[in-house]
This record gives structure tokens, sequence and C-alpha cells, in this order.
């Protein structure tokens, strides 16, 4: 196939076995993960699975094995249905889908039959509404990311100026879907919970996020997670990460550390104590 599954659409070749293009594959490692929201990993871990290959170019990214290194190996849609079942049988209370995108097709035939928990859609919000509609009644939970809300960081620092426009109909199209937020005993069962990392240098871009988020949703219709573990990665300087591939759309990570360097800061963010001045929404 000629693959346009994401909003860069840059027509790389696919095959059962090999992919090319921004992304790359193959299905990378999975297992019980523990360090989720609260609601979403719950007491017995979240059956995550991780996909090899990212449409996103993150200087900061934390799972840069995974997502530029391609770390993991072929697997195929009778066994990553497998894999969905063995975790279920591990006490998984949900399965939770690491940066499935890419691979949207094939999710949705091992999603098939319809698996006795929830499944979570993990995602860094760069989604074509084209492809998300592959997955309806498919997924029950969405957990985008949405990083930025202005395009000169989103082409700064992840290669992807049209990030904010991409993801707001993204998020909008995942709300569609699954409609307002559902927990039941302490577990999110339906709904979308959207991620913001604070970055050092980058506020601004925390408060706009913040704004739309709150001014696109009613109270009571999403959930919102602010998060404060900013670590410096090696991709801060912009070493170690490899050159954004075919692209239709504005983009492409810089290359010279000195584009990245207030993200070398080491110290935590707390998201509450540095917004505070400039006011957080009232919606939120």
């Amino acid at each position: 196939m000629r693959c346009t599954l994401c909003p860069r659409m840059c027509g790389a070749e696919r095959t059962e076995t090999r992919g090319e293009g921004f992304c790359r594959m193959p299905a990378g490692p999975a297992g019980l993960h523990m360090w989720e929201e609260p609601v979403i990993s719950g007491t017995r871990g979240s059956g995550t699975v991780f996909f090899s290959g990212c449409t996103l170019g993150c200087v900061f990214c934390q799972n840069h094995e995974i997502s530029a290194q391609g770390v993991g190996k072929p697997v195929t849609v009778e066994r990553l249905g497998e894999i969905f079942r063995e975790l279920i049988r591990q006490g998984a209370h949900n399965i939770n889908l690491v940066t499935p995108g890419h691979f949207a097709p094939w999710v949705a035939r091992a999603l098939e039959p319809a698996l006795p928990v929830p499944v979570v859609c993990n995602t860094g919000g760069y989604e074509r509404v084209e492809t998300l509609r592959l997955l309806e009644g498919k997924v029950q939970v969405y957990l985008p990311d949405m990083k930025y809300a202005l395009e000169e960081p989103a082409r700064q620092l992840s290669g992807a100026g049209d990030y904010p426009t991409a993801a707001r109909a993204a998020i909008r199209e995942m709300f569609r879907q699954v409609g307002p937020w559902e927990i039941r005993e302490g577990l999110l069962v339906r709904g979308v919970l959207i991620r913001h990392l604070v970055l050092p240098g980058q506020l601004g871009n925390t408060r706009r996020v913040i704004d739309w988020v709150a001014e696109t949703f009613r109270p009571g219709e999403v959930l919102f997670s602010l998060m404060s573990q900013y670590t410096p990665q090696p991709g801060a300087s912009a070493r170690g990460r490899r050159p954004p591939g075919p692209t239709r759309h504005p983009g492409g990570v810089s290359g010279g550390g000195a584009v990245y360097g207030k993200l070398r800061h080491p110290g935590r963010l707390h998201p509450g104590a540095h917004l505070r001045p400039g006011g957080i929404h009232p919606g939120l």
C-alpha cells in the first residue's frame, strides 16, 4: 500500500513486513503497565502494546528507542490479537495501544471479535480523522496528547507545523466517537482523556492548549491530564535524532542544539505553580 494514514500523507510503500516513510515499523514491546493515569492503570495494570515508529519527531521523546530506532519485531494480525488476549489473561484492566495510528487498518482487524475489556488508543494527537474512523466502534477510550496549540514550537520541536490543526480535528473526532467520559469502579471505561506535557520555556503554549480544551468542551465531557514529568532527553540538544522522513506538509526538525536550549533544563515543573500567575481557564 501507499500510506496516507497520518497527516503527513507521505505515500511511502508499506508491505506486511516492511515500511518506509516517516513513521517506519514494526510492532514494539507489550506488557502490563502501571504508570499511566490511575484511571487507566488501576491496580493490575494496563495491557500496553507499543507500536514502533512515530508520525512525529519530538526532540524530547522519552520512548526514543521505540519511536525512532525501530525496536520491535513484525507480527501478524492474528498474533497481535493473541497478544491482546494474553494480556487480558494476565489481569489487564484494558488494552492500551500506544501510537497505533500508522497501523490502524491492521489493528482494527486484530480487534475482532470485540475484547471483554476497554480498548485505549494512546496517541500523540497527530492523526487524520479518516484514519481514526477505521477504529470507530473498536476503541472505547482515547488518550491523546495535545502537545501544541502554536505552530512554531510544533515545527521546531516535533517537525510538524500543522500539528495544532491536525490535533484539534482529531480530538474532536475522538469525542464524537466515544462521547463524555465514564468511570466505573475507579477505571475509565469510555471517553477522552487529553494529555499535555508542560515544557520549559513553553508556558504560553500550555496556556493556549488549556484554553482550547476548556473552550471546545463543556465541563464533564473530557478529562484533562496536565503532566509535569518533563526530563531532558538526548534529543533535547538535537543529537541522536534521525532526520525527518518525506513529508507533504510544513515541518522538519531543525538542526543545531541552540534551538532547544531551554529543553536542557533538568528541573521538574509543577504545572499549577507555574501557570497560576497567568491564570487557568475557569472551564478547567
